[in-house]
């Protein structure tokens, strides 16, 4: 039986690490689960605790071990703590080593694409065999390549067998936002579901249905929604950068905003991509100066 369906014994735990409950994630008792299934219970674990900014810590469990799966939460630690080229390094020996390993492939494929190696991490993931996991960072390249239409198709193939899976109805809603229409309202309800209900409410879900209510026009709701995230944690670079645009959506001064964000996360794509096109645009200003003839 598949581990991670509806009757296997990690459907909770998984689903609380897709769902952003990190802690819940570390907390769960994984004292009462099957042999095989210790190894894929301990790295959502060590995963969960990298997300909440323990990674030198995680660094020092897996040292010296030699599991595939536990390499790689390894250099997904590494990565984390800035090490992106030794991390890299331990993606490339395992791609040779244990390319059907799905835990590899999953964060063997996060590492690469982090690291800008787009067409690598493509291609270790291409080799899953009903990975969801697999499929949803798939449908996450392919949207940030600016491909929809490779995205819709990979979430069409895997709604076909894996049917209404978490991940599946996760990444179908990334898909939605970017279609826009319709498929808007279809994917806020799935993150609203999520985000409001208290088993599955956290940040990062409270956060999707803010950027939902904001595609939707909803700006007070959205507000509300991102209200809640950061109560939940002030820290939330992704919800304090969706709070940054509602703030320039609605008309008020981002800059303090933005200044938290700098404070917080200083290399957040949004800041990095707002630094691109402000440089792009500066040097594009430069040659229309008004010119004053004598």
């Amino acid at each position: 039986m598949d581990p991670y369906s509806a009757e296997g014994e990690l459907i909770n735990i998984h689903n609380h690490f897709h769902q952003g409950q990190y802690q819940e994630v570390v907390d769960f008792d994984a004292s009462a689960l099957s042999s095989e299934n210790a190894v894929p219970a301990r790295v959502l674990q060590l995963r969960a605790r990298v997300a909440l900014g323990q990674a030198e810590d995680v660094l020092a469990d897996v040292q010296g071990e030699t599991e595939s799966e536990l390499e790689a939460v390894g250099a997904l630690a590494e990565q984390a703590l800035g090490n992106t080229d030794a991390a890299v390094k331990t993606v490339e020996k395992l791609a040779q080593e244990a390319a059907d390993n799905s835990t590899v492939q999953t964060l063997g494929g996060t590492i690469l694409q982090a690291a800008g190696k787009s067409e690598e991490a493509l291609a270790l993931l291409s080799q899953h065999q009903g990975n969801l996991e697999a499929v949803a960072l798939i449908v996450q390249i392919h949207l940030q390549q600016n491909r929809t239409d490779l995205a819709v198709k990979e979430v069409a193939a895997a709604r076909r067998w894996a049917q209404d899976s978490l991940l599946v109805n996760l990444a179908e809603s990334w898909v939605g936002l970017r279609l826009g229409g319709e498929k808007y309202q279809q994917a806020f309800y799935v993150f609203e579901e999520l985000a409001q209900a208290p088993a599955t409410s956290s940040v990062r879900n409270l956060v999707s249905q803010a950027v939902a209510e904001l595609h939707l026009g909803r700006t007070e709701e959205a507000q509300a929604a991102l209200d809640q995230a950061l109560k939940k944690e002030p820290d939330f670079a992704d919800g304090i950068a969706n709070l940054l645009v509602l703030n320039v959506i609605t008309g008020r001064d981002p800059k303090e905003v933005t200044g938290s964000l700098e404070q917080v996360d200083a290399s957040h794509p949004f800041l990095t991509d707002l630094a691109e096109k402000s440089d792009l645009f500066d040097k594009a200003a430069t040659k229309y100066k008004a010119r004053v003839s004598a």
